[in-house]
């Protein structure tokens, strides 16, 4: 198959580019912007001359107005040549509804103005209109964008993907030239597989290939996602724009203590650094990991300065509801507001005014996304971003120092793109089938230039007829034919009059998600007691009998029945499972393996102390006394146990109440998730009993009754690691919840059907009879292979936990086995998690005070 090339483009020259321009559009530009930007010399000629092109800038580098400035220029030609037609010329697609609304409103006033400028000169032109449809754009308004075209469409990928199979929409769509993919990183899921497979169909309806236009200010790959971008076969260009923007970011603690980061002195030490760094700044936006911390922060800050902070500050997350947050964002375009703060929802491209700092609050856990946050900083072309970076204990100081190196050095952590994912692939071949009949080799000739798709199976690709043809004959489960494919003559349609219908009404990737409600199953007298809700995320780690705890007491797990979790109360067991883990973002693994080669370097340099602070300074570019902090916590550890490195894991052995095998591996939550499983299943089938495992980004661990690490670490191998793992699944919530979600995207499960909507609680019980239904069938049923690929490869990452099992093998990663009196420096954050549900942020800064005294001990007085 050809694959394409992809190279890299040859800026124009000032003169190029202005050359290419029309007056009123050349007259505009220079009436607003003193010069072209480098991302403009970059990419504009390349997009008149209608070539694909991938644009990376850095945060504020004109990336948007690059895209539209030669698709404005054609249209402004068209216009005042009285050329423009009644249809959609360029299509823009936005991750974000808030996004594509904020884009709608930069372009109505660009146009407004080029107009203005034409009828001061006397120059007539037609009207050159902007229509936006997302999931908010009203029957009303969509009705009217279907009578009277908009030239330029603003959208998103669910809502696209609706379009090219509505009718009224086809015709006006048929000869679009321009399609615009903004935030392509923000893609790299399978709403970006999706996006792939809308685009080829796209094209296929065409007369024209649309030329594609990918924007994104922090990705890696680039060759890899210029191919993600246009699919095989097709040429692309890369302009890779290195901005001269010099980063300003600094790492500050929020406290001198930082093993008791918890204790209330020290959180009152981090809202007053956190007073002086806003009050010092024109506007600053705050980021959390999570909702929860976001509304926190909000909360805290009016509390601990009463008045300072009434009507100047707000909250900005996914929870909110769009009116809310808008009116947040207004606030922020208008400078309204101080203090905004956010978890993820404000780290894409929205202009929101002009901030002059932004504070990372904890690690982001990631290159690419500290960089799209401070890059909220001094989003104007000529600003640098101002970003701080706030630590609150040791681990997160050493991670935050290794993200600060890695930005300076612009190593990006890299993005892995779903291949393959039968449940999207269901969806689009039903919708394919909606619009015609098909030959199903030119189908899949079609899904092939995906480049998700690209190694695509016969095998795979016949086994998806097969489930939406009814070959498997789920009619008694509520499933459907929904196509027919005569192998005779190798032709696929659809099946059903309300075909269309349940297609619109069903599209998407985006799984809706409930909370669990908590249920008492024993002792008798208390059944039926509703103790309080989980969220789905944190079932999805419960095996039967583990222990957690909610509202102060422990439960222990039993089973699930729709949106319901059966437990028992009354339970003596220590718990096996933290509330902790289910919203924490995983850290990057190019992140967690730097994190590594550094320890490693610092154990070269330990026993030199002055000399190996000095390293730590100049290695970071950070002061004396943060630099000694990492020293200090390094050295602890050296002295206590051994250092584990990038060629070094390090497993330590040591009982407390319980017996524990304390694995410092440093890969990341989703490989150590992996390795977790596979070691706690092996712990577990030797016969070892009440499995505990515990779970962060440096490590993991495993309690039971009298381990013996010998044998749980000679369990494991690469050749039968991915059997385990599968063992591991099967009977647990986490492949049970993910199935849904494929389910529900490859339309086995209708969220929608003729007006009504089926809860997620109804959706969960249906696809629990599903699972044990197509098992029986078939264990190599597609969406069920796409639910166990989605688990192994988008939750965790085995293929890179097979990898560091296979580098084992080899003895380029050696296991050293330590006996330890109690946790180890290293260790000491994941257990404190473990048992952060039943004490308080005072008693958990205690427990660490404590434990770290101990370590002390052990190391000056061997006891």
């Amino acid at each position: 198959m050809k694959t394409g090339t992809v190279s890299c483009a040859t800026p124009a020259t000032r003169a190029e580019l202005t050359g290419v321009l029309h007056p009123l559009v050349r007259e505009w530009f220079f009436s607003r912007f003193a010069d072209f930007s480098p991302t403009q010399l970059a990419a504009v000629t390349h997009i008149h001359g209608r070539k694909n092109i991938l644009v990376s800038a850095p945060t504020g580098g004109t990336k948007t107005l690059t895209a539209f400035l030669a698709i404005l220029n054609y249209l402004v030609d068209l216009a005042v040549r009285k050329e423009l037609e009644d249809k959609i010329y360029a299509v823009y697609i936005s991750p974000l509804r808030a996004l594509s609304n904020d884009i709608f409103v930069n372009l109505e006033q660009p146009l407004k103005e080029i107009f203005g400028l034409a009828k001061k000169q006397g120059v007539e032109m037609q009207e050159i209109r902007v229509g936006l449809r997302t999931g908010d754009t009203t029957a009303a308004q969509r009705a009217k964008m279907a009578r009277r075209a908009p030239h330029i469409l603003v959208t998103t990928p669910e809502s696209l993907a609706i379009i090219i199979t509505t009718p009224k929409f086809v015709g006006c769509a048929r000869a679009i030239e321009f399609v615009i993919v903004d935030e392509i990183h923000a893609m790299a899921n399978k709403r970006g597989v999706h996006l792939t497979l809308t685009l080829e169909r796209l094209h296929e309806l065409g007369v024209i290939e649309p030329v594609r236009v990918g924007l994104s200010a922090t990705i890696s790959p680039l060759e890899e996602v210029a191919r993600f971008l246009v699919g095989t076969g097709r040429d692309c260009v890369i302009a890779d724009v290195k901005l001269d923007k010099k980063l300003d970011i600094g790492l500050l603690a929020s406290g001198s203590n930082l093993i008791e980061g918890d204790a209330p002195a020290q959180q009152r030490k981090m809202y007053d650094l956190l007073d002086e760094l806003i009050q010092s700044h024109k506007t600053t936006l705050i980021f959390t990991n999570t909702r929860n911390a976001t509304e926190k922060i909000v909360h805290y800050l009016d509390l601990h300065f009463p008045g300072r902070y009434t009507g100047l500050i707000g909250a900005h997350h996914s929870s909110m509801s769009r009116q809310k947050r808008f009116e947040i964002e207004d606030k922020l375009r208008g400078g309204e507001l101080r203090v905004a703060v956010t978890s993820t929802s404000l780290e894409l491209g929205i202009d929101i005014g002009s901030i002059d700092l932004v504070i990372l609050l904890r690690s982001p856990k990631g290159v690419a996304r500290a960089l799209q946050r401070i890059g909220r900083a001094g989003h104007q072309l000529h600003a640098n971003p101002k970003g701080r970076f706030i630590v609150t204990d040791r681990d997160d100081l050493v991670e935050c120092a290794v993200l600060m190196k890695l930005m300076t050095e612009g190593k990006i952590d890299s993005i892995r793109v779903p291949t393959n994912c039968l449940d999207v692939l269901s969806q689009h071949v039903f919708g394919m089938a909606i619009g015609r009949v098909w030959q199903a080799d030119e189908m899949l000739a079609l899904i092939r230039k995906s480049w998700a798709y690209r190694n695509l199976s016969n095998e795979d690709f016949y086994s998806v007829i097969s489930y939406l043809a009814g070959d498997y004959a789920l009619e008694h489960r509520n499933v459907y034919a929904k196509i027919w494919h005569d192998p005779r003559t190798k032709e696929i349609g659809k099946r059903g009059k309300l075909a269309r219908i349940i297609y619109m009404t069903n599209i998407g990737t985006i799984p809706e998600e409930g909370s669990i409600g908590v249920v008492i199953n024993s002792p008798a007298a208390r059944r039926g007691e509703i103790v309080g809700s989980v969220d789905e995320a944190f079932l999805e780690r419960l095996k039967r009998g583990d222990v957690f705890v909610l509202g102060g007491t422990k439960y222990q797990f039993l089973f699930t029945r729709g949106m319901k979790a059966y437990v028992q109360a009354d339970v003596s067991k220590q718990p096996t499972v933290p509330s902790w883990f289910s919203e924490m973002l995983p850290l990057a693994f190019e992140v967690a393996v730097e994190i590594a080669r550094f320890r490693g370097l610092v154990s070269e340099r330990i026993k030199d102390a002055d000399s190996c602070v000095e390293f730590i300074e100049e290695h970071f570019g950070i002061g004396a006394d943060l630099a000694e902090k990492i020293y200090e916590y390094i050295k602890e550890q050296a002295d206590f146990s051994v250092v584990p490195d990038d060629k070094t894991l390090v497993v330590e052995e040591f009982k407390a109440e319980r017996h524990y095998l304390f694995f410092h591996a440093m890969y990341g939550r989703r490989v150590n998730d992996a390795l977790s499983r596979a070691y706690g299943y092996a712990a577990a089938a030797l016969r070892y009993r009440d499995i505990e495992v515990g779970i962060n980004d440096n490590g993991f661990f495993i309690a039971g009754d009298k381990l013996e690490a010998r044998r749980v670490l000679a369990y494991v191998t690469s050749k039968n690691f991915i059997e385990i793992l599968r063992e591991a699944i099967e009977k647990t919530d986490v492949l049970k919840r993910r199935f849904r979600h494929c389910a529900s995207r490859s339309l086995m499960i209708l969220r929608n059907y003729k007006g009504r909507s089926k809860s997620v609680g109804k959706q969960q019980v249906h696809s629990g009879f599903l699972l044990s239904e197509v098992r029986k069938l078939s264990g190599e049923f597609p969406i069920l292979r796409e639910a166990r690929r989605e688990v192994f490869e988008d939750l965790m990452d085995v293929p890179r936990a097979l990898e560091i099992l296979k580098l084992i093998e080899r003895g380029n990663i050696k296991i050293k086995n330590v006996n330890v009196p109690l946790v180890s420096p290293f260790g000491l954050n994941l257990m404190a998690q473990s048992h952060s549900d039943l004490i308080s942020l005072e008693d958990r800064a205690h427990f660490l005070k404590r434990m770290h005294d101990l370590q002390r001990g052990v190391v000056e007085h061997g006891a």
